[in-house]
């Protein structure tokens, strides 16, 4: 990274796993760490979408009740921790453009914009605030620095690497981001995780399920008439249409 290593670190904390064990081998090392958690959900806005929501699982990934595991985490590597609101901001950026495109037809990717607008953009730029110069994750990729510019290398686990959910992010973004997992395996997370007594859990994927809901929701009122390819006749109407993008239509009538 352009920046020292006495640089303070902001250390991205959702609650899982991933996250959880990038903070504590940073702090392990003696650096200046922080740990910087994103509220993206506000559970009282959420609450009203309870009957939708019935038997879902519980909370979600960096909503309120996740991210008390992520100050306890904090409280255990001995850093301190501070929980950023930026629900709004997440809406506008990730969700809103997720549920458009969704409806449009088209397959959203809402990690790479996460990722790219809040993660490694509006997460920084608050972390500045507090000192820190550069970014750490839990993200499973690498960085190399050749002939003066930054390359993302995929993770050494190649089951678990997630390079294609960053290939977005700017020379900048790259220059003050650390991947400390970047060079180790699931299983050895895992193991680091336990040694450290460390509930072995991963922050599960619900980020975007509420808008595949709103998504549903949102065409549900109107009926659909797929036409038949085949003939000039049409598929009879019925009361809702499941949205689908291109790539999980193959199989349906006038599928391309």
């Amino acid at each position: 990274m352009t920046d020292t290593r006495s640089a303070l670190t902001a250390v991205a904390m959702s609650g899982g796993l991933d996250s959880s064990v990038t903070a504590w081998l940073l702090a392990r090392e003696g650096l200046p760490v922080v740990g910087l958690s994103m509220l993206l959900w506000d559970e009282m806005e959420q609450a009203g979408r309870a009957t939708a929501q019935a038997g879902s699982g519980g909370g979600r990934c960096c909503g309120a009740l996740v991210l008390g595991d992520a100050r306890r985490v904090a409280q255990q590597a001995g850093i301190p921790h501070y929980t950023l609101r930026l629900d709004r901001e997440f809406r506008r950026a990730v969700v809103d453009p997720f549920v458009d495109t969704y409806l449009a037809g088209r397959t959203p990717s809402p990690c790479v914009a996460c990722n790219t607008e809040v993660k490694f953009d509006l997460l920084p730029d608050r972390a500045r605030s507090f000192g820190a110069r550069r970014l750490a994750t839990g993200h499973y990729a690498r960085l190399e620095l050749r002939e003066g510019r930054w390359r993302l290398l995929r993770a050494a686990d190649a089951e678990k690497d997630q390079t294609y959910f960053l290939w977005s992010l700017s020379q900048d973004q790259l220059a003050h981001t650390v991947f400390p997992l970047g060079s180790l395996t699931k299983p050895e997370v895992r193991r680091i995780a336990s040694e450290v007594r460390r509930p072995v859990i991963a922050c599960l994927a619900r980020c975007h399920r509420a808008d595949l809901e709103k998504a549903a929701w949102a065409i549900e009122p109107f009926a659909s008439a797929l036409p038949d390819c085949s003939s000039t006749e049409s598929i009879p109407e019925h009361p809702r249409t499941r949205p689908s993008s291109w790539p999980s239509r193959r199989g349906r009538p006038c599928a391309r």
